[in-house]
């Protein structure tokens, strides 16, 4: 493929949120060409959004919100605010909603907040025996704490007690990763639960009823996990991915949807292009002076093909992920109702505790975004599966799979199984990097792939870290920033949500 003469390249693998970010950086603060390759042959990763017969479902759940100002302006920049200058908006619908969270915890049968408070509700959920022996278990562990955290089992229970743990974080979490906690390492929870302890969700019940609701883009004070107002795109998570895409192509962009990369070159130990395959098995090799890579580590490592050191081969051959599957539901009415008496709960999801099910979660696309669902009428729900790739659940018939998890949310109350009107399974491989296998040796990859001066690893799965939308889109400016200023310590990329103070809790 030929160059725009007299300008240089950057090749980006994958059109996610970080990818998208890369390109669009680079086309306004640099006179690089930014060409995005992906596999699938629609744009937003993980976060994109599934159409199936009017109704628009997320892969997960896809909360719009940061403690970033950059990263909030450019969400805004494509996609104003509903109730703010819509006018700015290329399109009428291209608009951001200002959404109300609420996502629970269902176990024993009830409902508990999400993240665990220490409500009258949760208490009476509880019983007085349990909620004394949390209380006692987490009076022990603040006067003898687990001075070195190796697993995320002792990063656990250091914050909440063992009590409180094994009540709720052990089970959800064997059921989210598939191994018990103590085989995963803590950076996980620093990732993703940061600040957040008992003592902070205390905290956070007393601001919130001295301060009342404010707007999304405004909590920058609040713990991530606790937010209670977010942004989010009027038809779905990938509705803002697509305008995204769109805009760069106007800029001049390219974007080859629907192209695998099968080889990435080397030469004279630098990244000299990468070969992609389109479905009809026809390849073609593009050059550019530098590549900036979503791509699961693991697979990028395979298709390098230069040597490559031994030790980095067997650490990426041995990164593990977690897969993903939804079944998306049409019902008449779910078994439990709004207090406005709307016919489903008022949750955006709601996290699946129940021991005797092996679905983890529930999404319930109508307060996400009512334009999600074709009939107001109708309830449009996601039941969400952590598997394995290739496991039994994995290649299970889409007809048996619909049939287990309408019998798993029958079986828990939450519908009854007449309702059901239509439904839809939806597979997403690699949706979680995971923090055991070899990924404590991930350091050795780093060492390796950072002394490639034009390489630049990115994004969730590209750093095989549990990154946030946000954070993603932050190593892809700060990769651009690297390129367009000429900074070889890549050191800043990685910095990116590792800092226990950094972003969440600051």
């Amino acid at each position: 493929m030929e160059k725009t003469e007299n300008k240089k390249r950057a090749i980006i693998i994958g059109a996610g949120p970080a990818g998208l970010t890369a390109a669009w950086e680079l086309l306004h603060r640099s006179d690089i060409d930014p060409i995005i390759v992906e596999q699938d042959e629609t744009v937003g990763g993980i976060a994109r959004t599934v159409r199936y017969k009017g109704n628009s479902m997320d892969i997960g759940g896809h909360r719009y919100f940061s403690k970033s100002d950059t990263v909030t302006n450019r969400w805004l920049e494509w996609m104003p605010a509903e109730d703010g200058a819509t006018h700015s908006a290329r399109k009428k619908d291209d608009v951001m909603l200002v959404r109300n969270r609420l996502s629970r915890i269902y176990f024993l049968r009830r409902f508990f907040d999400y993240p665990i408070s220490l409500s009258w509700q949760t208490m009476r959920n509880l019983g007085v025996r349990r909620l004394v022996k949390i209380g006692a278990s987490y009076a022990r562990i603040r006067l003898f704490p687990i001075r070195a955290e190796r697993s995320l089992e002792d990063f656990y229970i250091n914050r909440f007690g063992r009590e409180l743990y094994k009540t709720f974080f052990r089970d959800y979490t064997r059921k989210l990763w598939g191994v018990e906690c103590r085989e995963i390492s803590p950076e996980w929870g620093s990732q993703r639960v940061k600040g957040l302890s008992i003592g902070t969700a205390l905290a956070h019940m007393a601001r919130r009823i001295g301060r009342g609701k404010n707007a999304a883009a405004d909590q920058k004070q609040v713990e991530t996990s606790l937010i209670e107002r977010f942004l989010y795109p009027k038809f779905g998570s990938g509705h803002i991915w697509e305008v995204a895409a769109e805009r760069i192509r106007q800029a001049g962009g390219t974007l080859l949807l629907g192209r695998r990369v099968t080889a990435v070159h080397m030469e004279q130990g630098r990244i000299a292009g990468v070969t992609v395959a389109g479905k009809d098995g026809g390849e073609q090799r593009i050059e550019g002076e530098w590549l900036i890579s979503t791509m699961p580590v693991r697979d990028l490592i395979a298709a390098m093909d230069a040597p490559v050191p031994e030790n980095v081969r067997e650490v990426a051959s041995g990164l593990v992920y977690r897969d993903f599957m939804t079944v998306g539901m049409l019902l008449r009415r779910m078994n439990v109702n709004s207090s406005d008496g709307r016919p489903y709960p008022p949750d955006t999801w709601i996290y699946i505790q129940e021991p005797d099910v092996t679905a983890g979660r529930i999404q319930i696309f109508n307060n996400w975004s009512p334009y999600m669902v074709k009939d107001s009428g109708t309830v449009w729900i996601g039941i969400e599966y952590f598997v394995n790739e290739g496991d039994d659940y994995w290649t299970m018939p889409d007809e048996r799979f619909i049939d287990l998890a309408a019998r798993e949310t029958e079986r828990i109350g939450m519908i009854d199984r007449a309702d059901l009107l239509d439904a839809v399974v939806v597979r997403m491989p690699k949706a979680y990097p995971a923090y055991f296998g070899s990924y404590g040796r991930m350091d050795e990859i780093r060492n390796w792939t950072d002394r490639i001066d034009n390489l630049f690893l990115v994004g969730r799965n590209g750093m095989h870290r549990y990154n946030n939308i946000d954070h993603s889109m932050l190593t892809a400016m700060t990769a651009v920033d690297n390129i367009v200023n000429r900074i070889p310590d890549k050191a800043n990329i990685w910095r990116v949500n590792s800092d226990s103070e950094y972003h969440e809790s600051k």
